[in-house]
């Protein structure tokens, strides 16, 4: 069992169609969670929300569209971080006033929830869930109050039915301000949509234009301002913002930037503002490009297919061996072994079939069980392995489970040597920002050295890319690596 996915998140502006652009959005970042999906939208007046367990389509069907009506929205699919796994921690967070309502979505961890979460218990703010997303919602609402704001009855710059938007984009960069660790953030009110990335720009989003606005008119086609994008003519562009930019293209948008790190970017029918609330201080989480996003998805201008193509290539320099072909682990496995045989020059082959009808989701009851799932979504290609000596590249190994039984797989189909490469050095530390990773004591490589992992997953020979190497391959050194070497920007 190895790192489970974070979140994913995507806000919509300027689409009749909000909903179902959202669904498509949605459905392409369902990797990176598959525990709940919800879907807020907005029709100008007021906010519905559709949120439930499961995948992006389980939880919707067409009859919910219909109540879905608007043209802003944001869209959210999760796999628990912080807090349980319950549809109380569902997201998109809502919350309703007389004369306005917010929705929330967060990719990412916070290390001062607590904190925060007792000081607004302390000032009468109550919760419906245990998660640390919705702290943030109420610091915005909080924020929001003692800017001025009113959530009740409405004052004289005020109309009823609609928040203050100058106030209310306040309360987000003081929340943001306040706030620590990592977070993506799509926030909407009944008007506006609101994009926010932490100073270290530890989890992606991005943001994309999507042709036609409300009316039809073309977006600008170049020259898109880092700082500002303009509604050309009367009419505004319609914008995406997202985890990744395989979502633009999901709902055959076009990519404008990343959010920078330290960013908030506010999208109303003036156009795109982007305000720079704190330095950046650029620490992308590095699994982003090893193992969580999807290689059709480029961030902070890396593809990361392309990465994951040059971390095999290293890892082919650092650690070559005599063999016959070389296969990766499907899927996130795949570019790194392509990567290492292009340098190696021993042939790739496909060697390992995944059945793509078992999802993450599934529940097996015992520990045992769970394991032996990998007999299950893994199989062979005997005639593609037998005989011969193979190269197996993964992309990590954390407990080890996994790497034992897929060496035995390997073994079954008749490979006579059986030599594991890991695109990434050595998982030893747990994540706080974001991963849900197993504890110190469970992570393989941080209570065994390299021989005795080797004994332990049955391989003839065992060796990980170096941070070096890493570094190498990214030709940069701006990421968080904490799971490697216990050095975490926050």
């Amino acid at each position: 069992m190895g790192f489970r996915d974070e979140c994913g998140v995507t806000g919509i502006y300027g689409v009749e169609n909000a909903a179902a652009l959202s669904y498509f959005a949605l459905t392409s970042l369902q990797h990176r969670g598959q525990e709940s999906a919800g879907i807020a939208v907005s029709d100008g007046t007021k906010i519905n929300l559709h949120k439930g367990m499961g995948l992006v389509s389980d939880v919707f069907e067409q009859g919910h569209f219909e109540a879905l009506n608007g043209s802003i929205a944001v869209g959210h699919v999760r796999y628990a971080t912080a807090g349980g796994r319950t549809i109380d921690n569902a997201q998109p967070f809502m919350n309703s006033f007389k004369n306005g309502s917010i929705a929330l979505a967060h990719n990412g961890q916070l290390v001062n929830h607590t904190t925060l979460r007792e000081m607004l218990e302390d000032h009468g703010s109550t919760f419906s869930s245990s998660s640390d997303s919705e702290v943030i919602l109420k610091l915005i609402v909080r924020k929001y109050i003692e800017n001025g704001g009113h959530l009740g009855t409405p004052n004289e710059e005020e109309n009823s039915g609609e928040l203050n938007q100058q106030r209310f984009v306040e309360a987000v960069v003081q929340t943001a301000k306040l706030i620590k660790g990592s977070f993506a953030l799509c926030i909407m009110t009944e008007n506006m949509l609101i994009g926010v990335r932490d100073p270290n720009g530890i989890r992606p989003l991005c943001i994309g234009l999507i042709g036609g606005g409300v009316t039809g008119a073309e977006p600008p086609l170049e020259g898109v301002a880092s700082d500002e994008v303009r509604a050309q003519g009367e009419t505004s562009p319609s914008y995406i913002i997202t985890s990744e930019s395989c979502a633009i293209d999901s709902v055959n948008g076009r990519f404008v930037r990343d959010v920078e790190p330290g960013e908030i970017v506010v999208i109303n029918k003036v156009g795109l503002r982007s305000i720079k609330y704190a330095e950046d201080k650029k620490r992308t989480c590095i699994f982003e490009y090893v193992y969580f996003a999807r290689p059709d998805s480029e961030i902070d201008g890396i593809s990361v297919q392309e990465a994951r193509y040059r971390m095999g290539e290293e890892l082919a320099k650092e650690s070559p061996v005599d063999a016959d072909i070389v296969i990766g682990v499907p899927d996130s496995g795949l570019g790194a072994a392509q990567g290492y045989a292009r340098a190696s020059g021993v042939p790739y082959g496909m060697g390992i079939i995944k059945n793509k009808y078992i999802g993450r989701t599934f529940i097996a009851p015992t520990q045992k069980e769970r394991e032996n799932m990998v007999f299950v979504k893994l199989n062979a290609i005997r005639s593609d392995l037998e005989g011969k000596r193979v190269i197996v590249i993964d992309d990590s190994i954390v407990r080890g489970t996994t790497s034992r039984r897929l060496v035995q797989i390997l073994r079954r189909a008749g490979a006579k040597e059986v030599h594991f490469r890991v695109s990434s050095p050595q998982v030893k530390f747990p994540c706080y920002l974001g991963i849900d990773t197993p504890s110190k004591n469970e992570l393989i490589s941080s209570n065994h050295e390299l021989e005795e992992i080797r004994k332990e997953i049955g391989a003839d020979s065992l060796a990980f890319i170096s941070l070096e190497g890493m570094r190498k391959a990214f030709g940069a050194d701006s990421f968080c690596k904490g799971c490697f070497n216990g050095e975490y920007p926050v």
